[in-house]
C-alpha cells in the first residue's frame, strides 16, 4: 500500500514555507499537528486575521517559529475533513407541474420585441430632453395590453424578466400577471421575490378558492392580509352577497386598518343588499371606517342614510321666494349634532374653513341629486346649476354638487356641472377645480369625454389640460388627438417655454393614434430661433416631434407584429 501523504498548506493553494520540500523547512512535530487539527475553525480564522505573532495557534509545544506552519497545516486538515465529511443534501420533492396554458404562442417577431422591451426597461425615463429615440420603458404597458387583447400566452423563457419588471413597477402588474397566466403564477410560487403575483390581484387567487366553501373559509381564516384582500375581491367579483357574508364572519375581530381596507372592497358591485351591513358600520369604533361606510351608503340613493342626508340638505338649500327671479337661498347648519356625526359628517373643519360651510358641503355631497330636481319644481340639472345663489354660497354649493355627481356616477349632473368646454374656467357652472372636472369627466362615456376635452383644449390650450387628458381613453380619438397636436404646434410657433409641455408630449407618445405619424412628419423640421423665444426652444421642439413620430411608428410596428 502506498504511503498516505499528510495534507499541507498546498491543499488550499498557499505558497508558504510550509508548502516547500521537507528538506527546506522541517514540518512541525506530529503531536503539534495532531493538536492543531482539533482547533476550532473560528480560532484559526482569528489567528490568520491577527497574525500568528499576535495570536499564535493554541497548540501545546508550538514555538513562534513553527506557528505559521502549524496554522496552515491545521487549515489544510480542516479543509480535507470538511470535503470528505460533506453529506449529500436531502432531495426535496419536485414541484407539481404548472397548469397548462391553452392560449396561442406569440408570433416570433412579437417575442423578440418583448425581449427587447424587457431588456431595456432599466433605461431611465422622464421629462426634459431625451433625444429622438422612443422611450421603450413606457411602451411595455401598451405592448402587454395589446397582447392580452389578442389572447397570447407569455413565452416561458421570458417569464422571469416579466415578473422582475412587474415587481419593480406596480402599474405593470395587472397586465403582466394576466399575460403571465398560470405558468407565471406557478413560477412565482417558487421565488419569494415574486410573491406579489400570488397576492396582488384577484387573478392570483386559486380557482378552487372561489368554488369550494371550505377552501374559501380556510384562506380567509389563515391567509396573509394581502391574500385575504385578494380573496375578498375575487369572491366579490363573482358573488357580491357571498363576499359580504364572508366579511361578516370575522368583522368584529378585525383590526381597524384592516376593516377599512375590507370595507373598500365593497365599492365593487355596491348595491342595496349591502345597506344593512354598512348601516351597522356607521357605529364602528374607527372614525375612518364610519366615514367610508357613510360614503358608500350615500352612493345608494335609496338608502336610509341618503334619505336622512337629503332631509338635512333640503332644510339648508331651498328656492328663494323673496325676489321676482328664481334663485337659491342657503342657510347653513348651525350645529353638527350626534346624528350627523354618526352619519359620517366630520365635525371639525380643516384649517381655514368655517364650520357651517364645512358642514353644509358634506350634507349636500351626501344627498341624492334627484331631490334637487323635485325641490326646484322639476327643473333639469342644467337649469338648477345656472340659478343664482344668494350670499356668496355658489362656490360651496356647486363644489358639493360636483362631488355628489362623481360619487353617484350621475352623467346628467356631471354634464350640467361641466358646462360648455369653451366657457372660461373661472366662470363655469360647476367648479374651477381641474381635479373636480376630471372626476366629472370620468362619469361620462368615452366619446363624450374625449369630445369635451378636445373642445376645452381648442378654447384654452394645454396649460390646464394635462389632468383632463389623463381620464381620456387610449388611443385618443381623432378630434382629441388633432386638438392636442394643434395646441402643441401653436405653443411652438408662439415661442412658448418648451420644457413645460414635456408632460403632454409624453402623454401624446403613449396615447395618440399611431396612424397620425405621417401627418406629424412636417413638424419634425427644425425652426430658426425667433426673437423672444426661449433659448434652445427650436431644437427642443424639433427633437420632441421627432421622438413623437418615432414612437408612433414603433407602436404601429408593435401592433402589426401582434396581429400576425
Amino acid at each position: 500500500m502506498p504511503q498516505t501523504t499528510r495534507p499541507t498548506a498546498t491543499t488550499i493553494g498557499a505558497t508558504t514555507p510550509a508548502s516547500r520540500s521537507a528538506s527546506a523547512s522541517p514540518p512541525a512535530s506530529a503531536s503539534a499537528s495532531a493538536s492543531a487539527g482539533h482547533l476550532p475553525w473560528e480560532d484559526l480564522v482569528t489567528s490568520a486575521l491577527l497574525g500568528t505573532d499576535r495570536r499564535p495557534p493554541a497548540v501545546h509545544g508550538t514555538g513562534s517559529a513553527d506557528a505559521p506552519a502549524v496554522l496552515l497545516d491545521a487549515a489544510a486538515l480542516h479543509t480535507v475533513r470538511r470535503r470528505a465529511g460533506l453529506l449529500p443534501a436531502v432531495p426535496e420533492a419536485r414541484p407539481e407541474p404548472a397548469a397548462p396554458d391553452p392560449r396561442p404562442a406569440l408570433p416570433e417577431a412579437a417575442r423578440h420585441r418583448l425581449a427587447h422591451l424587457l431588456a431595456d426597461r432599466s433605461t431611465p425615463s422622464g421629462g426634459g430632453r431625451r433625444g429622438t429615440a422612443p422611450d421603450l420603458t413606457e411602451l411595455i404597458p401598451q405592448w402587454l395590453a395589446i397582447a392580452n387583447r389578442r389572447g397570447f400566452r407569455a413565452p416561458a423563457a421570458l417569464l422571469a424578466p416579466l415578473l422582475d419588471a412587474a415587481r419593480a413597477r406596480t402599474d405593470l402588474r395587472p397586465q403582466a400577471l394576466a399575460f403571465a397566466g398560470p405558468r407565471g403564477r406557478w413560477l412565482a410560487g417558487l421565488n419569494p421575490d415574486w410573491k406579489f403575483a400570488l397576492r396582488d390581484s384577484a387573478r392570483g387567487t386559486p380557482q378552487d378558492a372561489l368554488t369550494d366553501p371550505d377552501t374559501v373559509a380556510r384562506l380567509w381564516e389563515e391567509g396573509l392580509f394581502a391574500e385575504r384582500v385578494a380573496l375578498l375581491d375575487a369572491v366579490r367579483a363573482q358573488d357580491p352577497p357571498a363576499a359580504l357574508a364572508l366579511l361578516a364572519t370575522t368583522w368584529p375581530t378585525e383590526r381597524a386598518e384592516d376593516r377599512l381596507m375590507f370595507l373598500d372592497s365593497l365599492r365593487s358591485g355596491l348595491g342595496d343588499a349591502d345597506e344593512p351591513f354598512l348601516e351597522q358600520a356607521l357605529s364602528d369604533r374607527s372614525r375612518n371606517v364610519r366615514a367610508t361606510a357613510a360614503e358608500l351608503l350615500s352612493a345608494l340613493p335609496a338608502s336610509a342614510l341618503a334619505g336622512r342626508m337629503a332631509a338635512r340638505a333640503l332644510s339648508c338649500v331651498h328656492p328663494d321666494r323673496t325676489g321676482d327671479a328664481a334663485s337659491i337661498a342657503v342657510e347653513a347648519p348651525h350645529e353638527c349634532d350626534a346624528g350627523m356625526q354618526r352619519d359620517g359628517i366630520v365635525a371639525v373643519p380643516p384649517t381655514g374653513r368655517g364650520e357651517r360651510s364645512w358642514w353644509l358641503g358634506q350634507l349636500v355631497e351626501a344627498a341624492p341629486l334627484g331631490v334637487w330636481e323635485v325641490r326646484f319644481g322639476g327643473r333639469p340639472a342644467e337649469e338648477i346649476v345656472a340659478l343664482p345663489v344668494a350670499d356668496d354660497w355658489a362656490d360651496e354649493l356647486h363644489t358639493a354638487w360636483c362631488r355628489a355627481a362623481a360619487r353617484q356616477r350621475n352623467p346628467r349632473w356631471s354634464r350640467a356641472l361641466l358646462g360648455r368646454p369653451s366657457e372660461p374656467v373661472a366662470s363655469g357652472p360647476g367648479t374651477a377645480s381641474i381635479a373636480e372636472r376630471s372626476k366629472l369627466l370620468a362619469v361620462l362615456d368615452e366619446g363624450e369625454r374625449a369630445s369635451w376635452v378636445a373642445g376645452f383644449i381648442a378654447a384654452h390650450g394645454l396649460s390646464e389640460a394635462f389632468q383632463l387628458l389623463g381620464v381620456c381613453t387610449v388611443p385618443w380619438t381623432g378630434p382629441l388627438g388633432r386638438a392636442v397636436v394643434d395646441a402643441l404646434d401653436i405653443a411652438r410657433d408662439g415661442g412658448s417655454y418648451p420644457w413645460s409641455f414635456s408632460g403632454v408630449m409624453g402623454l401624446a407618445e403613449r396615447c395618440l393614434d399611431p396612424a397620425e405619424a405621417d401627418r406629424l412628419e412636417v413638424l419634425t423640421a427644425a425652426q430658426d430661433e425667433r426673437e423672444g423665444a426661449s433659448p434652445g426652444a427650436g431644437g427642443y421642439w424639433s427633437e420632441a416631434f421627432q421622438r413623437l413620430v418615432s414612437t408612433l411608428r414603433l407602436r404601429a410596428a408593435m401592433e402589426a407584429e401582434l396581429m400576425t
